[in-house]
């Protein structure tokens, strides 16, 4: 079966599920997504990776990450290989030099550690035509738009209002109280202003 390769187009929050986010990858040569919901703390994971924010301890998925490395494993590849219920499932396909296995894993959980192994993340044809959807060209975006505001809250004008101090101040509270998502907000309302 011919595999698909697949990038991070963007993320935000749930509209249809409450403490979710929305996950959105697309075709690298294509014009499909699939939109996948993810939990919380996957879409912390995968945001601190794409915005390279260093953490003072290292999160779950680094931790397994160092601790595969430390055995010689690697993981080659990520296969979203199911749909079933509304529900993806993927496999994480590792190697040790010797042999390779094939690992059942959490769709959120393995794209988290694609990112930090640095290797492709794949579909099949099955599973774009199940649950992925076509863009228009008008509805493109140049880059990805990561956006992980919390549902209601305006916290996105209102850091316009505070002093580049004050919003210096922010970033360091809210990586000593590991809120990344604030965090890479925070970053970005500074990044602006330089």
């Amino acid at each position: 079966m011919e595999k698909i390769l697949l990038e991070i187009i963007g993320m935000s929050y749930s509209q249809s599920q409450s403490g979710a986010y929305a996950l959105i990858l697309g075709e690298k040569e294509g014009k499909r997504r699939l939109p996948i919901i993810i939990g919380g703390f996957e879409a912390q994971s995968i945001a601190i990776e794409l915005e390279k924010i260093k953490t003072p301890r290292p999160l779950t998925h680094d931790l397994f990450k160092t601790f595969a490395e430390s055995f010689n494993i690697k993981l080659s590849e990520i296969i979203i290989n199911k749909f079933h219920e509304g529900v993806f499932y993927a496999m994480l396909v590792c190697s040790n030099g010797k042999k390779v296995i094939e690992i059942d894993s959490r769709t959120s959980d393995a794209i988290a550690l694609a990112l930090r192994f640095g290797c492709p993340v794949y579909t099949y044809e099955s599973i774009m035509i199940a649950a992925g959807m076509l863009i228009d060209d008008d509805m493109e975006t140049s880059r990805p738009e990561f956006t992980v505001e919390e549902e209601g809250s305006h916290e996105e004008t209102t850091l316009a209002e505070y002093s580049l101090e004050d919003l210096k101040q922010m970033l360091k509270s809210a990586i000593e109280g590991e809120d990344y998502e604030k965090a890479s907000r925070v970053r970005d309302e500074i990044k602006k202003r330089n």
